[in-house]
């Protein structure tokens, strides 16, 4: 079985190492790297090609959604995932513009991440559940 390469890009040292706790446990799941802020997002994605960014909203330097910007023009191949404290249908609208494959929010549970990285993978727009009365379903 192939594994889903992933590039965790979270300026929160505490999230990014539960974020990458979370995903040992998923045998179909592989962190390579780790980014702390959406300038490094960028670079670190040009250089190791992952399937999947995970990608906070708010970091330093290039803010996510700019990073999944830049990404998503010189890498299309690779999925961008929004995972963000942010809930407000203009984060989620700007990040679906910008080309992101899906927007999950952080309070929502932790054990919807590896499905919506799953989906992001194959291609499955994917947004938090409880946004889905107030936006528009992709």
């Amino acid at each position: 079985m192939s594994r889903i390469t992933i590039l965790l890009a979270e300026d929160n040292r505490i999230n990014r190492e539960g974020l990458r706790e979370l995903l040992l446990s998923e045998a179909d799941l592989h962190v390579i790297a780790e980014a702390e802020n959406g300038r490094q997002a960028v670079s670190l994605t040009a250089q190791l090609c992952p399937d999947v960014v995970i990608m906070d909203v708010s970091m330093p330097l290039i803010n996510g959604l700019e990073a999944t910007r830049q990404i998503l023009l010189s890498k299309a191949e690779t999925k961008v995932l929004v995972f963000s404290s942010h809930s407000d249908d203009v984060y989620i609208e700007q990040a679906r513009a910008f080309g992101a494959s899906g927007y999950l929010i952080k309070q929502s549970d932790a054990l919807m991440l590896p499905d919506a990285i799953r989906g992001a993978f194959h291609g499955e727009p994917f947004i938090c559940p409880s946004k889905l009365t107030h936006s528009k379903r992709p």
